[in-house]
């Protein structure tokens, strides 16, 4: 099996990166750091793709931006649009292209990843989410590729540049908005936990009931990971239960407009018999009928810094890994109202 970076950068007790700008003969890095390294390779038996190395030491000044791996749904989320206008704009204002890469499996985008590193056409990636075992994010950094993610960071996380907000507290915030207005019967639907900001956002939730010393309760957590797969079955068996929830707290606007439709079909109205608050702010929630009281996440603020922090590593390869946290704030329209205690 072939010798890898990481375990180069391991054995001369340095970053990835710094093995990678190694072996393009980087100014940034010291002459001792750099025999270090080269021992290393030489023990390791390590061999480098110089053509690739001799290519990116060109400075494409080019930042690919990575969307999930999605058929469709991903290019139908304001959210990732309104992160792509953050990135874009930043990069235009520092005179840096942008790509994008997508693909409908992980080793779609690997191979694009590939390609383009290999031939020098990007000098480092936007990842637009984090989740639980992404071989992509695993792939940039054993490979020593300067990158940034717009969420947590699942692993790697001292050596990893991400911008994120705090999905955890807004989920317990959004919680207790909706415990203050009296409501004891609270349900929480999100896409899958495996993504790193549904998995915070659920936690948050979960967190703000055991505060209140009330029951975290199984039949009240549905996750979703697609709109295709048996959401509207699952919805109704939700509404359907004795003691059907009063609010719910929802994950993404676009979930949240899903479940207004399930609940039209199900003769229930919103705020009436369920209040709901979601994530994003999109034009979604501005459109629906009510208006969907949302926490505004701030995603163009988002790109702006993942651009931001992308272009500094690349032209101060020194620079610590860095971790940024946007503010998020709640935006009260008209699907939540007050109901008696219970």
């Amino acid at each position: 099996m072939a010798v890898t970076i990481k375990e180069v950068a391991a054995l001369a007790g340095v970053s990835p990166s710094t093995v990678s700008r190694t072996c393009k003969n980087n100014s940034s890095i010291s002459d001792e750091t750099k025999e270090r390294v080269r021992k290393a390779m030489a023990k390791l038996g390590y061999e480098p793709n110089f053509q690739a190395s001799n290519l990116a030491s060109q400075n494409s000044r080019t930042i690919g931006i990575i969307l999930p791996v999605s058929a469709k749904e991903a290019y139908e989320n304001s959210f990732y649009l309104e992160t792509i206008r953050g990135i874009s704009q930043f990069c235009n204002h520092r005179q840096y292209f942008n790509t994008i890469l997508t693909g409908q499996t992980d080793e779609e985008i690997l191979q694009t990843v590939r390609t383009m590193t290999r031939s020098g056409q990007v000098d480092g990636f936007i990842v637009l989410y984090s989740k639980q075992g992404d071989p992509v994010t695993e792939y940039l950094y054993n490979e020593g590729l300067l990158y940034a993610l717009i969420g947590k960071a699942y692993q790697f996380a001292n050596q990893t540049v991400y911008i994120d907000n705090d999905n955890l507290l807004a989920g317990q915030e959004a919680t207790e908005y909706l415990y203050n207005l009296g409501h004891r019967r609270i349900a929480y639907l999100g896409s899958d936990t495996s993504m790193m900001f549904s998995a915070d956002r659920q936690a948050g939730y979960q967190t703000a009931l055991l505060r209140h010393g009330l029951p975290v309760n199984p039949d009240y957590c549905v996750e979703v990971p697609s709109l295709l797969k048996d959401f509207s079955g699952r919805i109704q068996q939700l509404l359907s239960l004795p003691e059907r929830p009063t609010a719910m707290l929802v994950s993404d606007d676009i979930l949240a407009v899903a479940l207004g439709r399930a609940c039209l079909e199900a003769g229930l109205s919103i705020p009436a018999d369920l209040s709901v608050i979601s994530f994003n702010n999109s034009l979604l929630a501005r459109l629906s009928v009510p208006q969907l009281t949302s926490i505004d996440v701030n995603p163009l603020q988002l790109g702006i810094e993942a651009a931001s922090q992308v272009i500094n590593h690349i032209e101060n390869p020194n620079l610590m890994a860095t971790k940024i946290i946007v503010p998020h704030h709640l935006i009260e329209r008209n699907s939540c109202s007050r109901v008696a205690e219970q």
